[in-house]
């Protein structure tokens, strides 16, 4: 699971004196304590997938933020919360590239027979589950919304 290896990597980082690496793996574990215990779930522990929904939502904050800091002229907290987001993405699945997401949401739009606009909030369900945490939630909306256009 990721969180063992999460703590493997923190191990590693405090002995080679690597702050940022270490600080960043301690708010990982922190967000993933902070779920386990708010799911009722601190014993068995979370599964992968929620693993990975925790890591994607924490990546997707460093960016945010790395994006208010540039438009706030302030590039060196920019490149922090980038390299902080770099760290995290290391943990997560590799992300599809366009092609690869509009040919599930393709294939699921296929597979499912949806193909009104008001049948969007199911096919990005379907898509999620299938990608797995490898593609964007708002990639995924924007794509199925624009194919159920069509």
């Amino acid at each position: 699971m990721l969180e063992k290896r999460i703590e493997q990597d923190l191990k590693a980082a405090l002995l080679s004196g690597d702050s940022l690496k270490t600080t960043t793996l301690r708010s990982i574990k922190s967000a993933l304590l902070y779920v386990k215990v708010e799911k009722g779930k601190r014993e068995s522990g979370l599964t992968e997938e929620e693993e990975i929904a925790v890591l994607a939502k924490e990546s997707k904050k460093r960016q945010e933020s790395a994006d208010l800091y540039t438009r706030g002229n302030s590039d060196d907290r920019a490149r922090t919360e980038l390299r902080e987001k770099a760290i995290i993405d290391q943990y997560l699945p590799r992300q599809l590239d366009e092609a690869e997401l509009i040919q599930v949401v393709d294939e699921v739009i296929s597979e499912t027979g949806l193909k009104n606009i008001s049948d969007m909030g199911k096919v990005i369900a379907a898509v999620k589950q299938k990608t797995a945490g490898a593609a964007d939630g708002a990639m995924v909306a924007r794509y199925v919304k624009e194919r159920l256009q069509q």
